[in-house]
């Protein structure tokens, strides 16, 4: 694709004279439409429903409110598709359902180019962009599309071919010169612009949109309407949902679905809204928007006539693509106009009107509308098969049969093959992995104030609790900085998975639904992304608080006792992923603590194993920070170790054992411990999973 591709092009002739001078001849050639050239292949897709209705239960009582009425309808590819209505009318629900987003409590049924729809097949061929645009604000544009590309593309593409696709999105959507800009920094019509190159990459056939001017002014409005437009003509299924557009974006759009109180008020092109609203005495005023006045219908500013629309449009089986399909309710309506004057002819003035004329009257009255009929039969004659009748009531009714743009078969082997990604498990791993290694290094609270805060709470710690691990007069005191070591751990790690983790929730949305990566792959690759930054922040601070609280030095003591704070710090991240999967942050922020405190209580801590009422105790073996804090303790107090130094005239913890006697840990054993935390890690971190899995189900 070159420049002269998106301008004007002008073509310079001179044309030579006997005096050597030129004359400059202009020529105006139309701009090409933009292309996106290096895309991988795709079929074209048209996507049709019939008699679909959604119902949602209210509450926890058994009756349940029906959002969707049994509508129908048909999205052509290549055409741009607005589903409108007024608030509460099943715009964004029949979005859902027809992206697939939705998939419980739905009837009816939903073809692809005349077949039924696989929903397997359909998540490879559509893309789902959100009305927030859920983007990665510590990504550059560029990084952001390698990502895309190395996710949504097989290995079968080449890496140059990736940047081809990358340079051709990003031409064609005006993001060329932002290719370094950080996301966060973009624009909201930019910010849209990416959402949709994001998802381009992977060519879909079909595109959904929800509310993609939210939010935008008037002028970015037009930019992105137009690109959708563009998209459109490029032979994709374009469908979004839309408020209420301005004139001028109205006119953009081909195809008109739109919904009032969940049934279809009107399906079709975009021109004959007004003539085949007139049709039913519903007359839109000069210099008054479409668009708006069919919101007014909907709404009952004009009178209730959603019953009569609904009935007109056959709730969306009926499609008005030229005035050949409503033709005939046309001519229903005229003949409705002349049984109304006639009845008002028979009861003004019936007495005075002869029997012989009146039938004359009522023959002309009937051949008017047989030639009315007649001309509406010519009018479609150019159409490609038309049928007139009439219905049990004698009113005209005349079908024009419409045939679909495509009705491609799509047996592509890339299409029906039982894989469910482009990538393997592992590949996605791997990039998810970089990126998130990539946002903790441009993030300053999770690296660098986390840094910051172990370094600050080491020195402080040391200073408060310095060289008192040696001396037997102290002992109780470096107990307590035992137990405080497990709290600082516990909440440093908990608190701020608790506050990241759910901000990754939309965006882990949108790109697990539109099949970027499996959720196995992403969970594995966050997992394992955090913990070597934790591992390092707590080594650091280990070590300093071991070196001034004067711990014993040796190397077995301090391994043991660093083994046991890296573990009660992994293992309270884990808790931090369980509650952030099944909370939000406001509910996790409060219900974390809170939730940790009888693991407090019943760490042997403050009440030793013996004192605990045996009804109580088995809560001791569920808590993880006993396990820690009795680790640390054998760690620093047992195995043989000698007795402590005593600078005064008695000291009763001088001997090492009398400690682990006080602790009721004599017995303890410093493995099973490790055990137990490697247990709970696991546990946790697989109930997160299983979380988050339930949750992905449940917001959709």
């Amino acid at each position: 694709m070159t420049k002269s591709d998106n301008a004007n092009l002008l073509n310079d002739n001179r044309i030579g004279t006997a005096g050597g001078g030129g004359q400059l001849k202009a020529q105006i050639m139309p701009a090409q439409p933009k292309t996106l050239q290096h895309l991988p292949k795709r079929p074209a897709v048209d996507l049709a429903f019939h008699n679909l209705t959604y119902r949602v239960k209210e509450g926890s009582r058994s009756n349940a409110k029906t959002i969707l009425k049994g509508v129908s309808g048909r999205l052509r590819s290549g055409e741009l598709t607005a589903i409108m209505g007024p608030s509460g009318a099943g715009k964004s629900t029949l979005l859902n359902i027809l992206s697939g987003y939705k998939t419980q409590s739905i009837e009816g049924s939903v073809t692809m180019n005349g077949a039924e729809r696989n929903l397997s097949t359909f998540r490879k061929l559509s893309a789902y962009i959100m009305q927030d645009n859920q983007l990665h604000g510590n990504l550059t544009v560029q990084e952001a599309m390698t990502v895309a590309t190395n996710l949504k593309l097989s290995k079968k593409f080449t890496k140059p071919e990736k940047n081809s696709m990358i340079d051709d999105i990003l031409l064609t959507l005006s993001l060329s010169e932002h290719r370094y800009t950080m996301t966060r920094n973009l624009s909201g019509g930019q910010k849209k612009r990416l959402s949709i190159a994001l998802e381009l990459v992977s060519n879909p056939p079909i595109m959904f949109f929800d509310e993609p001017t939210s939010g935008l002014d008037s002028s970015t409005c037009f930019q992105c309407i137009h690109l959708l437009k563009m998209l459109a003509a490029g032979g994709r299924t374009v469908i979004c949902t839309i408020h209420q557009p301005s004139a001028r974006l109205f006119e953009m759009f081909d195809q008109l679905y739109t919904l009032a109180d969940g049934q279809c008020v009107y399906q079709g092109s975009t021109k004959q809204l007004v003539p085949f609203l007139s049709t039913l005495s519903l007359e839109c005023p000069s210099y008054h928007n479409p668009a708006s006045y069919v919101i007014e219908v909907s709404c009952g500013e004009h009178g209730d006539h959603i019953r009569k629309l609904v009935e007109a449009i056959d709730n969306g089986k009926r499609d008005i693509r030229s005035s050949a399909d409503y033709a005939g309710l046309k001519a229903r309506n005229d003949l409705v106009k002349v049984q109304n004057l006639k009845a008002i002819l028979d009861k003004n003035d019936v007495s005075n009107v002869s029997g012989s004329k009146y039938e004359d009257n009522l023959t002309l009255n009937n051949g008017l509308l047989n030639g009315m009929v007649n001309d509406i039969v010519k009018d479609v004659g150019n159409a490609s098969s038309t049928v007139v009748s009439t219905n049990e009531k004698g009113d005209a009714i005349v079908d024009v049969e419409k045939t679909d743009n495509c009705t491609t078969a799509l047996l592509t082997e890339e299409i029906t093959s039982p894989e469910r990604y482009p990538t393997s498990q592992f590949h996605q791993f791997w990039v998810v992995l970089k990126r998130t290694l990539l946002f903790s290094y441009r993030d300053w609270t999770l690296m660098y104030l986390r840094l910051f805060a172990h370094l600050l709470v080491g020195f402080l710690i040391g200073a408060l609790y310095y060289d008192i691990g040696n001396d037997g007069a102290k002992v109780l005191s470096n107990l307590g900085f035992l137990f405080f070591n497990m709290l600082f751990l516990m909440y440093t790690s908990m608190t701020i998975t608790i506050l990241s983790f759910p901000l990754e929730m939309p965006v882990l949305l949108k790109e697990n639904f539109n099949r970027w990566y499996s959720l196995k792959s992403y969970y594995l690759a966050i997992s394992v992304a955090d913990l070597p930054f934790q591992a390092i922040f707590c080594v650091i601070y280990v070590s300093i608080v071991y070196y001034f609280t004067s711990q014993p030095w040796e190397i077995l003591r301090f391994s043991m006792f660093l083994s046991a704070c890296l573990l009660i710090s992994f293992v309270a991240q884990s808790v931090g992923l369980v509650v952030g999967a099944a909370m939000n942050v406001q509910n996790g922020v409060f219900l974390a603590p809170v939730m940790s405190v009888p693991f407090l209580l019943f760490s042997g801590f403050f009440v030793s194993f013996d004192a605990i009422p045996v009804y109580l105790r088995w809560i001791t073996y569920l808590s993880y920070i006993r396990y820690g804090f009795e680790g640390t303790a054998l760690a620093t107090y047992g195995y043989g170790r000698e007795k402590l130094r005593c600078f005064q005239t008695y000291c009763h913890f001088k001997s090492p054992t009398t400690t682990l006697e006080e602790l009721d840990m004599l017995d303890a054993n410093f493995t099973l411990d490790i055990v137990a935390l490697i247990v709970i890690f696991v546990v946790l971190r697989v109930s997160a999973y299983l979380f988050l899995r339930w949750k992905l189900k449940t917001v959709r």
